[in-house]
């Protein structure tokens, strides 16, 4: 594990609430710059809840309440005088399942872009960013092609494209190849090895292989007797994998459990 001060985004006792539920429980970690951490556990164990408090999506669900603290570049972004809407620029997400807007291909990277106040020249972004995520050559001749048109990992591939479209500094990803065919999986999982260095990456995963092909770091979660999520241990891919400090981390790596 690294410093504290080389995180870009830092988890500080963190709890999560759904209404009374009380869904990730006391959650402290890190993510290091340009590096790709992996978030894995069993089903409802809260992975996508805390990936979720990196950006504040938690927000927009009803009776949701935050406690504790998230620190991006040094600010916590629970302040009250933190835009939230600016939160999300900055730290870009993509969902399980492809969501690109029913519009043509060029306008789902350009829309974006065009509501974060980009200035400068709109046809050399779009095709900078669907070249960042390997879909330019697949769609240059195409552009004006309703989105929704493309391929279930070209859509994936489209939505990442577009959260780069706003330059963000991290990019959380929720599951991002589980709707997909391997070979589309695949093409993901480069592309994520090539956005590391540029971005900061979370990922959430139930494949524990591509956990173990794709981060730097990752962090285990479970659920206590009340059905809180909460952390385990975090550390180095390898450590996790092949010397885990805790047994219960070990069994599930090993698929005893979960």
């Amino acid at each position: 594990m690294q410093k504290e001060s080389e995180y870009i985004i830092t988890i500080k006792n963190l709890n999560q609430y759904y209404g009374d539920f009380l869904a990730a429980k006391d959650v402290n970690l890190g993510l290091e710059k340009n590096k790709v951490t992996a978030l894995i556990g069993p089903s409802g164990c809260g992975k996508s809840t805390v990936l979720r408090t990196m950006n504040r999506m938690n927000d927009l669900i009803k009776g949701a309440g935050t406690k504790g603290e998230v620190f991006f570049e040094g600010k916590n972004i629970y302040d009250k005088n933190v835009d939230p809407v600016e939160v999300r620029r900055k730290i870009g997400m993509v969902f399980q399942k492809p969501n690109p807007f029913p519009k043509s291909i060029y306008e789902n990277i350009a829309w974006g872009a065009r509501i974060n106040g980009f200035q400068g020249n709109m046809d050399e972004l779009v095709e900078t960013s669907l070249k960042k995520t390997a879909l330019w050559e697949e769609v240059k001749d195409k552009l004006k092609q309703n989105a929704l048109s493309l391929s279930g990992g070209q859509q994936q591939r489209l939505c990442i494209a577009r959260a780069v479209a706003v330059q963000p500094s991290v990019l959380l990803m929720d599951e991002p190849a589980s709707a997909l065919d391997p070979i589309s999986t695949a093409k993901i999982e480069d592309l994520i090895d090539e956005l590391k260095q540029t971005y900061t990456i979370a990922i959430v995963t139930h494949n524990m292989q591509q956990a173990g092909r794709i981060s730097d770091y990752t962090a285990f979660f479970m659920v206590d007797e009340e059905r809180a999520g909460f952390l385990v241990e975090m550390g180095s891919t390898d450590q996790i994998f092949f010397n885990p400090s805790d047994k219960r981390t070990e069994a599930y790596i090993s698929g005893r459990f979960g």
